[in-house]
């Protein structure tokens, strides 16, 4: 997978990162669950899967910029479909576009798998 973002920010930046990364995750996965509890419709069923799918992805940081892409997409369908409250729909769409705008963080699973790699060149003993 190549990278869609230039580097893992490491320090205050990097732990910026992380919290936004943790705040988007678990709203998407506790609004996800919530939404799956008792007998939802077909249509709300599947984007509420896929929610909670988005949010564990960016709470691991794994595949960052496609969640946080797919995270954008489904607040915002739920925003222009589904009258109520829309500034919830708004802000969670608006951090997971810039997570996958900036990328996972230096603490993330995408960091671990992609990151840049540390290699050795040792003398030869003679």
């Amino acid at each position: 997978m190549p990278r869609l973002f230039s580097t893992f920010i490491r320090g205050w930046p990097g732990v910026g990162l992380l919290l936004i990364r943790l705040v988007a995750g678990i709203t998407l996965v506790s609004r996800g669950i919530v939404g799956l509890q008792g007998a939802p419709q077909f249509e709300r069923a599947i984007t509420h899967v896929l929610s909670t799918g988005a949010g564990i992805l960016l709470l691991v940081g794994l595949w960052t910029p496609i969640a946080g892409v797919l995270a954008a997409v489904i607040e915002l369908w739920h925003t222009f479909s589904h009258p109520g409250d829309a500034l919830p729909h708004i802000m969670l769409a608006t951090l997971a576009t810039a997570v996958a705008l900036v990328g996972p963080g230096a603490w993330s699973v995408d960091a671990r798998l992609f990151g840049w790699k540390r290699i050795d060149i040792r003398n030869p003993k003679k």
